[in-house]
């Protein structure tokens, strides 16, 4: 099934001079957090770099090295201290109604069922709810829940939740979906069954797509490009391209191919720390 966009009548990314190539795009990234009473903290330093129009890239690196500020940055919800960040040709420096973002817990809200909640995005931006719901509707069933869409949290499992809070991200279309370490509170076999449930979402939604995550064979077996970071304060330590075929299967996850990609990304840091 290919899922159709629904089209913004208030965020027309197309009238705004955005270059595909770039289309996020981050220049001179710094972010220093000031303590009132310690040291300041210096996040990320120099970040440079660009996101393709329906790419899929993940950010790796040691604890502490700023990727979930690098992302929170992109939503909008933490500013940044210097440096340029721009998605879809516009400035960030808020948060982007073209910006969805997907948080470590699926945060639910408890109260209501999971259309519902899909819906949540659709109520605080203010938009026509009759439009948008057969949209919710069509995400998930897209994700295998159509059956559970009357259902509350505490009746779904945890892969079910998280897969629900990916159509509250994708529900007003956004042109770039955010992931801080989605599926890291999953055991295992659901978290590879999720690997492989979002690169199908990805490819049947056509979004851009940045995902933060701790664990390097995830990063190479979803990515097309891997950010490593260094120790705090985050710097890019390399920009990696995956070359693996399309569509991809979990055994990819154990071929020399990708084995060669995780061990390049390894080397930059204490394997013990990163995964």
């Amino acid at each position: 099934m290919s899922l159709r966009t629904t089209g913004r009548p208030d965020v027309d990314t197309a009238s705004v001079p955005a270059d595909e190539e770039k289309w996020i795009n981050i220049a001179s990234l710094n972010k220093v957090y000031q303590a009132r009473r310690s040291a300041p903290t210096h996040a990320l330093s120099d970040i440079t770099f660009s996101v393709r129009r329906g790419e899929f890239i993940s950010v790796v690196g040691p604890s502490g090295c700023g990727k979930t500020t690098l992302l929170k940055i992109l939503a909008g919800i933490v500013k940044r201290s210097s440096g340029e960040v721009r998605i879809a040709g516009a400035d960030v420096t808020g948060p982007l109604p073209q910006v969805g973002m997907v948080f470590q817990a699926a945060t639910l809200l408890p109260w209501r069922t999971v259309l519902q909640n899909v819906m949540v995005p659709v109520e605080v931006q203010g938009l026509d709810k009759n439009r948008y719901r057969e949209r919710a509707r069509e995400l998930l069933r897209m994700v295998g829940l159509a059956e559970f869409e009357n259902s509350y949290p505490y009746e779904l499992s945890g892969g079910m939740q998280q897969r629900a809070g990916i159509c509250r991200a994708l529900v007003h279309d956004p042109a770039v979906l955010l992931m801080d370490e989605p599926f890291g509170a999953l055991d295992a076999m659901t978290r590879e069954y999720m690997n492989v449930e979002l690169l199908r979402i990805w490819a049947e939604s056509g979004q851009t797509i940045v995902l933060v995550t701790h664990s390097i064979p995830e990063a190479v077996f979803l990515s097309d490009r891997v950010i490593v970071l260094s120790p705090r304060p985050g710097r890019i330590a390399e920009i990696i391209d995956i070359d693996l075929d399309r569509p991809r299967e979990l055994s990819v996850m154990s071929s020399d191919r990708a084995g060669v990609y995780v061990d390049r990304i390894r080397r930059h840091f204490n394997a013990s720390v990163i995964d």
